[in-house]
């Protein structure tokens, strides 16, 4: 929708929401971005103490810890978290279309740092170590449950960025412009790169004896034992940039602009992308991320399980825009905030695609719910729902929604139509089209 139609997801989200339903999932997407921001920034202050470790030395590696254990966090690591603040605060101020240079050096700087550390590891370790050859413990139905629920996972985790994609392709010059990426080079980057990790993960075992499955962790592990090794310690510095490099990108790319754009939604006579990007930035400061990292394994597994949610809305806006709209949008009338849009629906809100989402949500919510409290060892058919939730909720939404569309058929759900002049709403002022018109 974003290349074809140069609208964003919070203005896309109307089609098949309704001019105020589409408030749902723009808020879904918000909160989803507030606490990645945090976390992500966490993550990014890990980098920059990798950086300064290995720039100082000993003294900062074993700095002492002044904060109590009830803090969650050491001295080092606060310090590092707001410098890494510090750090993003300029980038947030940059406009983005400005920014591709700089995501093409850090698309740069974290593939070698990816290369350099599978290498590393491998010579190291003559191989591959034995994680790779160690056997299953499970067979049967539960082994092959697992698989799907690691499946669905690896598709999960991508969610909130494929649902939100139309921010930034939007500003594609051709319609076709984004398809190589979307179809080849993310699926492809993102199964290399989980692969990678678990051949980086299993080498590192057979040197260290035990698994790490965060390269943070594994790098300041590292340093913790070769403190005063200047190869060591070179070697981490630029491994801890290309780190940098990354989170400051994904902070940026992911969450203040994006979450941002679907910000301004909600109050967009007083908020812009920019001032939303802000308020993303101080709210994942609030929530003190570390405790959601170090302690918070319960919200954890909720954050990770948020694709029961995001999948059923995923299915809405393919089975509206594909199935519903045959790819065709009154761009108008996503601006017009009154009953003669044929984007009002009832009262502004869509109830095809509300109920459409809740069929697909509400089987999935027992077997998460059994998920969070640990309750999953005993399986059961609720807990196979949630081993298959992408898929059953994108599906069941899907259907649902189209089946509703076809017995209660809405006004305008057929047809294209570009910006015009109207007097229905706020483009009724020739000025204010001809600019629309201009950035479209």
């Amino acid at each position: 929708m974003g290349s074809h139609h140069h609208v964003g997801f919070t203005v896309a989200s109307r089609s098949a929401w309704g001019l105020r339903g589409a408030f749902w999932p723009v808020l879904n997407r918000v909160m989803t971005g507030c606490v990645w921001m945090g976390v992500q920034m966490y993550w990014g202050g890990l980098a920059v103490r990798l950086v300064l470790n290995a720039i100082i030395g000993p003294r900062f590696i074993f700095m002492a810890n002044t904060l109590p254990a009830s803090a969650n966090v050491e001295t080092a690591n606060l310090i590092c978290f707001f410098i890494f603040v510090l750090v993003l605060l300029p980038l947030m101020m940059v406009s983005p279309e400005r920014l591709q240079l700089a995501f093409y050096i850090a698309c740069a700087m974290i593939t070698s740092t990816l290369a350099g550390m599978l290498l590393w590891s491998l010579i190291a370790a003559h191989g591959a170590g034995e994680l790779l050859r160690t056997p299953t413990t499970q067979d049967g139905s539960k082994l092959s449950w697992n698989m799907l629920y690691g499946l669905q996972s690896f598709i999960g985790a991508w969610l909130g960025g494929v649902l939100g994609q139309s921010d930034w392709t939007r500003y594609s010059r051709h319609k076709n412009g984004p398809l190589l990426s979307q179809s080849f080079a993310a699926p492809l980057t993102v199964c290399l790169t989980a692969f990678l990790g678990i051949l980086i993960a299993s080498a590192a075992s057979a040197l260290y004896g035990q698994i790490f499955w965060n390269p943070f962790l594994l790098l300041l592990f590292i340093q913790t034992k070769s403190a005063s090794d200047p190869a060591t310690r070179a070697g981490i510095f630029f491994a801890g940039l290309g780190l940098l490099a990354s989170q400051l990108s994904l902070c940026v790319v992911l969450n203040s602009v994006s979450a941002g754009m679907d910000l301004t939604t909600l109050a967009p006579q007083y908020i812009n992308i920019r001032r939303g990007a802000f308020i993303i930035l101080i709210i994942g400061v609030a929530i003190v991320p570390w405790n959601l990292v170090n302690t918070a394994s319960t919200f954890l597994t909720v954050l990770q399980g948020w694709s029961i949610f995001l999948a059923p809305m995923m299915g809405v806006f393919v089975a509206d825009y594909f199935a519903v709209r045959r790819r065709g949008l009154h761009l108008a009338d996503l601006y017009i905030g009154n009953p003669t849009s044929a984007y009002w629906y009832t009262f502004g809100s869509n109830f095809r695609a509300v109920v459409a989402w809740a069929m697909g949500l509400w089987p999935l919510l027992p077997g998460f719910v059994r998920t969070v409290r640990g309750m999953e060892e005993e399986y059961s058919g609720w807990d196979n729902m949630v081993r298959l939730n992408v898929f059953f909720g994108f599906t069941v939404a899907f259907v649902v929604h189209l089946g509703l569309h076809i017995v209660f058929p809405a006004r305008g759900s057929r047809g294209n139509s570009p910006f015009a002049k109207t007097d229905r709403g706020i483009l009724e002022d020739e000025h204010i089209l001809e600019d629309v018109e201009k950035r479209v």
